[in-house]
């Protein structure tokens, strides 16, 4: 293990529930091995600006239930440019960073592969709600924002039961509908729309619901990503198309917030220990750490940023078979 004395830590883009437990396990773990670790507030643009401090153990007390980041996070238009990476980089031989480690989702990777070819030595911690990176098999924050979705959607089946309403449910997801397929498959949805699938309303929704009108069922739950389309013309639709009073509820950014679920701290604690040793470790380069086949892991960053994203088909096509479970036959 090589040695290493100064580390800089940032949290970027959409916060998740989990970066709080990671930042601890990383303070405390790099602190007890006599590692300085200096914290940056507000992601990459407060790289740019110079936006840190001395972070110890006591700035991390009671972390692991509290939901959002204590580094605060946000998005910079100034970091895209040549002229912000390079001060960015500069920021980091200023502070004689021996390595950064980077907690977001896909764009925070993207900015740390970036920041890589500039010299700075780079390692991303998964942190991102809709699990849409295709190099892990789990990011930081899923699992809350699912729970937190579900329970929502699960007082929805009280008040809908009882008006015999459908109810259309945003979830977030603009490009990728694994947060939304879990959930709806989960909830018991009668069906699920997805940016990654194309969809029949009449077919693969109204129909859906008429058939399980006949059947006695009296309230139904129609989730939505996001990045599907306009919702108050989709809900429109379905109430003419059902005769069913349609009522929408956008859960948003609810569904960031929260304590983390024991899920995401454990992985929020073994992702921190796992990316500082392998900052430690001067045999490794940039690296992601990943979840793969269901143990902490880690791989390459270049090989990291052009992963293609994995759609759970299978996953979809049993959401799918119970959805239209009303059918007299199948598709």
């Amino acid at each position: 293990m090589g040695e290493i004395r100064t580390i800089g830590l940032l949290t970027s883009g959409g916060d998740a529930p989990g970066m709080n437990p990671c930042i601890r396990a990383i303070v405390r773990t790099a602190t007890a091995e006599g590692i300085n670790v200096i914290g940056i507030r507000r992601g990459y643009q407060g790289l740019i600006n110079g936006d840190f401090y001395q972070m110890d153990s006591n700035d991390v007390n009671g972390l692991s239930c509290k939901g959002g980041t204590i580094l605060y996070t946000a998005r910079s238009d100034e970091f895209r440019t040549d002229a912000g990476l390079e001060k960015a980089a500069n920021v980091c031989r200023d502070l004689r960073l021996d390595g950064l480690i980077a907690i977001g989702g896909d764009g925070t990777m993207k900015g740390a592969a970036e920041l890589a070819k500039r010299g700075v030595k780079v390692v991303v911690i998964p942190g991102t709600i809709d699990k849409d990176m295709g190099c892990t098999e789990y990011t930081i924050g899923f699992d809350t924002a699912s729970n937190t979705a579900i329970e929502a959607i699960d007082k929805l089946h009280d008040t809908g039961q009882s008006h015999e309403r459908v109810s259309v449910v945003q979830v977030m997801g603009r490009h990728a509908g694994h947060l939304a397929l879990y959930i709806g498959l989960a909830s018991g949805a009668s069906a699920v729309l997805l940016p990654e699938k194309e969809f029949d309303l009449e077919e693969d929704v109204i129909s859906v619901i008429r058939r399980g009108c006949l059947y006695g069922r009296r309230h139904h739950i129609v989730v939505v990503a996001e990045g599907v389309g306009k919702l108050t013309e989709l809900s429109k639709k379905i109430e003419e198309g059902t005769g069913l009073e349609t009522r929408v509820t956008v859960l948003g950014y609810i569904q960031r917030g929260g304590a983390p679920s024991a899920r995401d701290r454990v992985c929020g604690c073994m992702m921190g220990v796992r990316a500082l040793d392998c900052l430690k470790n001067p045999k490794l380069g940039n690296r992601v750490i990943i979840v793969k086949n269901g143990t902490f892991n880690d791989m390459p960053l270049e090989d990291a940023v052009d992963h293609a994203r994995v759609f759970n088909e299978s996953m979809f096509v049993a959401c799918d078979r119970i959805d239209n479970s009303y059918q007299s036959k199948k598709r």
